[in-house]
């Protein structure tokens, strides 16, 4: 469910499948709004008897909870199918395993998603359940106190996990200051202090029908999903309490802080200025983070660091593009003698993807790629609805998918040239180690690990 992945999966698609054609459209969804005003995107399809429902509360995300008691939305995405109305938490689970439906609820930084997946067959009754989850969960204390143990112990394992250390590191400097900075699982001091009262004001407060996206899949018609809208939803308060949250600006730029820890390789973690999903030079981003590092052991600082020297099993960059700040990370791992060649070579690979043009082969392999890919996110039912809720939550047409295709193609390398000089600057990177880098003099040594006790 992770939004901004589902965003670029959605981008890498295909468009030329032999079912498609210039005059139809790629993906054929309706959408619909029930009698209550509850909208949704669908996309019927009835050769397989099951039903993906996806959604998602905009701005309900770990960003939006008090710093006390950071680790509430987490702990409510695990408990709210953990019993609800009359049912408690073993006949709510026993009932979903006895019918083959998955129901679930996750927490992101920004939005707060659920989903259903049942066969055709059950959907009233997965319906009925996710009502009740939704509108009436119990949260009682044997459940709480289970969930809330079992996330202090996957804290407490994290911390011999170096990738999960540089992560911590690296939103407690990227996003200095901001909500964005706190653990979104919560930390060991604050799980321990959420009452069930506070699980129960999240659903009252962040839940509401004005932040609601809905997308769904499968063997399911107009008229029935209409129906099952305002019988779900319609019993969820009319507004939510929005949580008001500042923009800001990546942190800490152009320094590096050292975790040391005794191991073998250093874990590298490096962020720079991103790009949001909705500006006009999103499309020429993509190409650009595919050539550089997105694409595996075609791109640039994979032939660079692993093919040609064999410094590191891999290296990759992505777009993160929160609702308030927006990032290109890289992530990698190498010797502890060999960081600072890598770390040079990081900077170069940068430095010449801003400054030199790229080839009209590295342009034509990208988008090549990039419009002849099936993606992952069209191969079911589950996933399709899933790209669906991603596109509304980004605020993408319906006909979205019809256009990617020439956006993609009418990247030039003038486009690639101005997109490169505008986000990689070098020197504004924020750079994190955890390990015993040789020859590496850091600008701040972290002697623990922020919000984590």
């Amino acid at each position: 469910m992770m939004r901004r992945f589902i965003l670029i999966a959605a981008v890498v698609l295909s468009i030329a499948t032999p079912a498609w054609a210039a005059d139809k459209r790629f993906l054929e969804i309706k959408e619909i709004t029930s009698p209550g005003g509850i909208k949704a995107w669908l996309v019927e399809d009835h050769s397989v008897p099951v039903i993906a429902f996806n959604f998602a509360f905009a701005g309900a995300g770990t960003a939006s909870e008090p710093a006390a008691i950071q680790g509430t939305t987490q702990l409510a995405s695990n408990t709210m199918d953990e019993g609800a109305g009359d049912i408690d938490s073993q006949a709510f689970q026993k009932e979903l395993a006895d019918h083959s439906i998955s129901l679930g609820y996750s927490a992101g930084r920004d939005d707060y998603y659920g989903s259903v997946k049942t066969l055709s067959r059950e959907k009233d009754r997965a319906f009925n359940l996710l009502r009740l989850s939704l509108t009436a969960p119990r949260f009682d204390a044997e459940p709480v106190q289970r969930m809330k143990d079992a996330n202090i112990a996957r804290i407490r394992s994290s911390l011999s996990d170096p990738d999960w250390m540089a992560a911590r590191i690296m939103n407690d400097r990227l996003y200095a200051g901001h909500p964005y900075a706190r653990n979104s699982g919560g930390t060991i001091s604050s799980i321990q202090a959420i009452k069930q009262e506070d699980l129960h004001h999240f659903v009252k407060t962040r839940l509401g029908r004005d932040n609601l996206r809905v997308a769904v899949a499968g063997d399911i018609t107009e008229a029935e999903l209409v129906k099952a809208l305002d019988n779900i939803f319609g019993a969820l308060p009319k507004t939510s309490t929005p949580a008001m949250l500042a923009d800001l600006e990546p942190q800490n730029t152009g320094t590096l802080a050292l975790y040391k820890k005794d191991m073998p390789q250093t874990i590298i973690q490096i962020a720079g200025t991103g790009i949001q999903r909705n500006d006009p030079d999103w499309h020429a981003a993509q190409v650009m983070n595919f050539i550089l590092g997105s694409s595996g052991f075609g791109s640039r600082l994979m032939e660079e660091i692993r093919e040609k020297r064999g410094l590191t099993y891999g290296v990759y960059t992505s777009f993160n593009s929160l609702d308030h700040v927006a990032t290109l990370n890289l992530g990698t791992s190498t010797r502890n003698d060999k960081v600072e060649e890598v770390l040079g070579l990081i900077r170069a690979e940068w430095t010449k993807m801003r400054d030199e043009p790229i080839s009209d082969k590295e342009l034509n392999d990208a988008k090549a790629y990039l419009t002849g890919s099936m993606p992952l996110s069209l191969s079911s039912t589950d996933n399709i609805a899933g790209m669906m809720l991603g596109m509304q939550m980004d605020d993408l047409p319906s006909t979205y998918l019809d256009s990617v295709q020439d956006k993609i193609n009418a990247v030039g390398i003038a486009d690639i040239t101005r997109v490169s000089k505008r986000l990689l600057n070098p020197d504004s990177l924020v750079t994190v180690l955890v390990g015993q880098p040789v020859g590496i003099t850091p600008s701040a040594t972290i002697e623990s690990l922020p919000n984590v006790k």
